[in-house]
């Protein structure tokens, strides 16, 4: 049975930091792309980004990348792809999730929400 677990949310004043993580199981964790999404109260759920297993393939949704605040690692070790959230801003806030995918056409599975599994999800706060 496949799992995927994200973990360390919380909450947080606005400028600090947070480092979520994705643990996997039960599949081969070098197969898949793993992907971050959040939904912010009363929006509807955004692409963060994604990470393959291939050098130089993470990918960051366009407003994130700009900023450089978010950086997508992977361990394969492992099996956990960390999401690191610095410089945190109370818009940020949201319920986080990790979904897995095959590596094959990943931006267009990871923009279309099409993962194969799915996180239960991690909530952030950001607030003073």
């Amino acid at each position: 049975q496949v799992q995927l677990v994200e973990s360390g949310g919380g909450l947080v004043q606005p400028g600090e930091s947070l480092r979520l993580s994705c643990t996997a199981s039960g599949l081969s964790f070098g197969d898949y792309a793993i992907a971050w999404y959040r939904r912010a109260p009363g929006k509807e759920r955004e692409g963060v980004g994604c990470v393959g297993n291939a050098p130089h393939s993470t990918y960051y949704a366009r407003s994130l990348e700009l900023e450089g605040r978010f950086t997508i690692s992977r361990d394969n070790a492992k099996n956990t792809v960390y999401l690191q959230m610095n410089s945190l801003k109370p818009e940020d806030t949201g319920v986080y999730y990790c979904g897995a995918v095959e590596h094959l056409g990943l931006l267009a599975k990871y923009y279309d929400f099409n993962m194969s599994y799915w996180g239960k999800g991690t909530r952030v706060n950001v607030s003073s």
